[in-house]
């Protein structure tokens, strides 16, 4: 089988060029018309590490996951919504991923593994990290998802299209926060204990 390097090579270099280039972020939502996120006084992290495939911390960078959990725990604030207090239980649970794949080829054979997490029960749809060949660019993901603690039914799911795996330092910490801030711009409340209007897709 051959492998055509030029190909991923100018792909991963005009995905460096796009992520450091301050392109619009494009947030996509879809929540439960029938719930709110006003039932949503505090909030805990669902725990990633506890469902993690075995491996994954092989290809995974746990601080830009770290990055990605900080961004998401100001963005809940600035909205009313606080973290538990320590033995507090939470109203609502925060699932997020992120990940990267690499799109091949349709005429080509797909071999792939997947990672995520952030469904309920700390499992579930989320960020995915995969390897095929040949294959013509890489698509990236950040998800988050909340949920109530107590009926365990989804509220809100919201994602977007960026790869971040890549990034390090000071490059990750700025991209995680703006993909972050992109997504949080679409939350559907506003302080906590506020009605808020049934969301739809957007």
């Amino acid at each position: 089988m051959t492998i055509r390097s030029s190909v991923p090579g100018f792909a991963a270099a005009a995905a460096a060029m796009l992520l450091l280039g301050g392109c619009a972020l494009e947030a996509r939502t879809d929540s439960d018309p029938r719930s709110s996120v006003a039932v949503c006084h505090n909030y805990a992290f669902a725990d990633a590490a506890a469902s993690r495939p075995d491996g994954a911390t092989a290809f995974g960078n746990p601080l830009n996951e770290k990055r990605l959990r900080e961004a998401i725990a100001s963005s809940m604030a600035s909205h009313g919504v606080p973290a538990a207090a320590e033995g507090v239980s939470a109203d609502c649970v925060v699932g997020y991923a992120i990940g990267s794949r690499l799109v091949p080829d349709p005429t080509a054979p797909r071999f792939s593994w997947g990672l995520g997490w952030g469904g309920w029960g700390y499992r579930g749809m989320g960020g995915s990290l995969a390897w095929q060949v040949p294959y013509d660019y890489r698509e990236g993901r950040v998800t988050v998802n909340l949920y109530d603690a107590r009926s365990h039914q989804a509220l809100w799911h919201a994602y977007v299209d960026a790869d971040v795996t890549g990034l390090t330092g000071a490059d990750a910490e700025q991209r995680i926060k703006a993909v972050v801030d992109a997504i949080f711009r679409k939350f559907p409340g506003g302080a906590a204990g506020v009605a808020a209007a049934p969301a739809t897709r957007s």
